[in-house]
């Protein structure tokens, strides 16, 4: 049998067909991204902890429950799983006012990712991608600890990366377990790893 070649869209015409769907485009190729319930949980249960510290802060950010990262240049767009938006940069945002589409990393405070069955691209593309954005912070959850064994050590077990942004690259730390996660967006944060990944059911 012969497989047909992947259907290549430009990103208008993904953001026109499929930008308040399911899916990604990297590359001009249309991603299904398949999100669970626990993948869904997790990701509520950290937007609702950084809504608690955005709170606290009393800071101009902003969780939208829809959003794409455009990467001006290219045929690629993201769906974070949780972003916090800098309200007072949206104003630069040459798409914002007619559609929910990021283009600036300036823009970004912190983007997380949950870990699913795409794992390469979280933890691969994604963050060459949002470190040449200048996206200060990236989390990568990784709550079935499926990630490669490069990523996430031996034996391989859920895991949490925060990349914080130096210059133009990520430095990874890691943390499980009872380890308190240390974000530079967020520094007065309390939240554990095993907090996050226990919230599911």
């Amino acid at each position: 049998m012969v497989q047909s070649p992947p259907q290549m869209l430009t990103v208008d015409e993904f953001i026109l067909r499929y930008g308040d769907g399911a899916y990604e485009l990297i590359d001009g190729e249309l991603i299904e991204m398949e999100p669970t319930g626990p993948h869904e949980e997790i990701a509520a249960f950290v937007g609702r902890k950084l809504n608690v510290e955005i709170d606290r802060q009393n800071a101009p950010y902003l969780i939208p429950h829809r959003c794409l990262v455009r990467l001006l240049g290219t045929e690629t767009a993201f769906r974070p799983d949780v972003i916090v938006l800098d309200q007072a940069r949206l104003a630069n945002e040459p798409l914002w006012q007619q559609e929910p589409v990021i283009t600036l990393g300036s823009s970004i405070k912190l983007v997380a990712e949950v870990v699913s069955t795409n794992w390469q691209n979280d933890y691969a593309r994604k963050v060459e991608d949002y470190a040449l954005l200048g996206i200060p912070e990236y989390w990568i959850i990784d709550y079935l600890g499926i990630g490669g064994r490069e990523y996430i050590g031996k034996p391989k077990q859920p895991t949490i990366t925060i990349c914080s942004l130096v210059e133009d690259e990520y430095r990874k730390r890691l943390f499980r377990g009872d380890e308190v996660l240390v974000s530079s967006v967020f520094p007065e944060l309390r939240s554990t790893a095993q907090e996050i990944f226990a919230s599911m059911h």
